[in-house]
């Protein structure tokens, strides 16, 4: 049976955390992932002060007692900048490594040592 469009990319997002388990498990463990369609509104930048892309490509939340940890991906910024499949899949990969690296404090480069080689 073929798999949406939506399904392959929940299945990229899998692929990156699993990619970053052996190194961060204990890390990663009580971690949630999630995709979402599309930023809220009340992520997204408005004004004189934007930067390169006020679009974000996913946010990760720290535990707060109510909730767990959580990295989120967005499908569609990542699809609308990928020219095809490997793209995606790095771009995905990429966005997840830097998410990952925000909730733990560290650098991407600490989470993936291979992350600048794709830079």
């Amino acid at each position: 049976m073929a798999r949406s469009r939506s399904e392959r990319f929940d299945d990229l997002v899998l692929d990156a955390v699993d990619r970053l388990r052996p190194r961060w498990e204990r890390q990663l463990s009580a971690v949630e992932f999630a995709v979402e369609e599309v930023p809220p509104l009340s992520e997204l930048d408005d004004g004189p002060h934007l930067g390169s892309d006020p679009i974000p490509l996913g946010r990760a939340d720290a535990a707060d007692g109510r909730h767990p940890a959580s990295v989120v991906v967005y499908r569609r910024p990542l699809e609308a900048r990928a020219r095809d499949r490997d793209t995606l899949g790095a771009l995905v990969h990429d966005t997840v490594v830097e998410q990952v690296a925000t909730l733990l404090g560290l650098s991407p480069e600490t989470v993936d040592p291979g992350y600048d080689d794709r830079r």
